[in-house]
């Protein structure tokens, strides 16, 4: 597409430029100690200045006058932030050489309509970079950034890119997570009769007290399908929002764990993933609560398919079938030696 551009700029000798408003930022940039505007948009031009301007290699100044059909960097950018930021996302209202950054005012899960997100980055000369959707982010982390690439813009490039967003209902947004409380059901004789000791209740509190939930009633049965389902009931019975099920998700003939949770009369369920380690979890929903499923590896590894779904689920979104066949595309953990997730490439 070619260029639109119709304003002109009117060269200004330095030395002539006193007394003259300065119509866009000047940057100055000091390796390692300095990057940002010496001279801001608005400044009138000072003999002082003249020093400082040459140093800055500026021999002459551009006086642009904005034409109709154009828009300045910052007034762009404005425009562009407002139609990106969705629900509990905030910007300031003075952008910096023509970018804005957008930041979350809340602690929850990022969602960023990625496709929408290419198709605004296909507009001419605006410009719009996101962090991973379903990141997990705290109040005042950056989310995005968006800027105008010209000094001056047309303004039909800024009108495409800002339909693109209100179509779809905004770009970015954070759902605010939910404080459930949890009920955990630990299956397996061996430690119903206390021959060995659980090691799921200690990771299953740490990981949702990560996000504000308490671990509200722990119920032990053995490997019995009625006992597992009775213990699901009860768990409801009490007032649980969200319910943890331990053990008993592998294809052994004794592991009847998957079964009992659709007995409960658990609907929505999907068993299994492509996300290693984590293969054998399942997620489901019964009246409304959900139901995870966890296998043994959450307790042998640090991040698992655990710590990609639990978020979601408290930020209130329903898991399909397809939201976990597309985890496939980087749900193959590293096994660092030591983890650095979020830091990584899982989940992404």
């Amino acid at each position: 597409m070619a260029s639109k551009f119709k304003s002109s700029a009117i060269p200004i000798p330095v030395d002539n430029a006193v007394g003259m408003v300065l119509a866009h930022d000047i940057t100055e940039i000091t390796p390692g100690v300095f990057k940002g505007p010496a001279f801001k948009k608005g400044h009138i031009i000072r003999k002082a200045d003249i020093a400082h301007l040459k140093r800055l290699g500026k021999e002459r100044l551009f006086i642009l006058e904005i034409g109709p059909g154009e828009m300045h960097e910052n007034d762009a950018a404005l425009a562009l932030a407002d139609s990106l930021a969705g629900e509990n996302i905030s910007f300031e209202n003075e952008p910096s050489e023509g970018k804005i950054t957008l930041k979350s005012t809340c602690r929850g899960l990022l969602k960023v309509n990625a496709e929408a997100l290419k198709l605004f980055n296909m507009v001419p000369h605006v410009s719009c970079a996101s962090r991973h959707n379903n990141s997990v982010v705290d109040v005042g982390d950056v989310v995005a950034m968006t800027r105008a690439i010209p000094l001056i813009i047309d303004s039909d490039y800024v009108r495409q890119a800002v339909e693109i967003s209100n179509e779809i209902g905004k770009i970015v947004s954070v759902r605010r997570f939910a404080h459930l409380d949890t009920g955990l059901i630990i299956t397996g004789k061996e430690v119903y009769e206390g021959r060995i000791e659980d090691k799921f209740a200690p990771v299953v509190r740490e990981k949702i007290g990560l996000y504000g939930c308490r671990l509200r009633q722990i119920i032990f049965v053995p490997d019995d399908q009625k006992r597992i389902v009775d213990g699901i009931q009860q768990l409801l019975s009490s007032g649980c929002s969200l319910i943890v099920a331990t053990g008993g998700m592998s294809v052994d003939p004794d592991d009847v764990t998957k079964t009992a949770i659709a007995e409960a009369g658990t609907n929505d369920i999907v068993f299994g993933t492509p996300v290693l380690p984590g293969a054998m979890f399942l997620y489901g929903r019964c009246g409304g609560v959900p139901i995870l499923g966890l296998p043994a590896c959450v307790i042998y590894y640090k991040t698992t398919i655990f710590d990609i779904i639990l978020p979601r689920v408290l930020a209130g979104e329903i898991i399909s079938r397809e939201d976990v066949a597309s985890m496939a595309h980087g749900g193959m953990c590293l096994y660092c030696d030591h983890c650095h997730y979020p830091v990584c490439p899982f989940g992404k």
